[in-house]
């Protein structure tokens, strides 16, 4: 009995191996949409890297008002959740769609760190009197921030329609292109949170 539940086992792996050669993973409209979100952010990234340059002291003072934890917090978050999300797609190339739910739900968990801390650092600058009217620096770091804001939002949703599909075991190894899209999306937030990280918190 044994014996047989590893040769399944070494046969689902090796299928799941086999399905996933040859193709991109989830739908290739969601990437087509990821290559647009990440030329949207690259077009704020290069923006900010200039007006940094013109202004460099402006920049500089910018910096001390914002805490290098809170975007530590936030990308370790994000990275966390990130990694949950993909344990979450292992498990439903295996027809596993409850331990799928599970990861999911730990993932936005984290996701809400990440929502509670970013929220506390822009109350933190907003009562010290820092908003989008202020330099150069607070419009491309709230604009730029908040708009990465608004897609963690889109991505928790996302994630939390995934877990419910999953609640009622709609995916399968034969059936997880919407499910592999989601995630990929999700990828997509974290690594731009990690760019967005180094750009405006500690590179100087």
């Amino acid at each position: 009995m044994t014996t047989c539940l590893a040769a399944n086992e070494v046969a689902v792996d090796a299928q799941i191996k086999q399905a996933g050669q040859g193709r991109l993973p989830g739908d290739l409209a969601m990437w087509f949409f990821i290559l647009m979100e990440l030329t949207v952010f690259a077009i704020f990234f290069i923006g900010f890297a200039v007006a940094e340059r013109l202004n460099p002291q402006l920049f500089s003072g910018g910096r001390e008002s914002l805490h290098v934890w809170v975007g530590l917090v936030c990308t370790l978050t994000l990275v966390i959740s990130s990694y949950f999300v993909a344990l979450a797609v292992v498990k439903v190339r295996e027809n596993n769609n409850p331990a799928a739910k599970k990861l999911l739900l730990t993932a936005l968990l984290f996701a809400c760190v990440y929502l509670g801390a970013k929220l506390w650092e822009y109350r933190q600058l907003i009562e010290l009197g820092y908003d989008l009217s202020t330099n150069t620096f607070y419009t491309l770091y709230f604009f730029t921030t908040a708009f990465h804001f608004m897609h963690v939002l889109l991505g928790m949703i996302i994630l939390a329609y995934m877990a419910l599909k999953t609640g009622k075991n709609v995916y399968s190894q034969q059936n997880c292109q919407g499910f592999e899209a989601g995630a990929a999306y999700w990828h997509m937030v974290d690594l731009v949170w990690i760019l967005l990280f180094f750009l405006v918190y500690v590179v100087h």
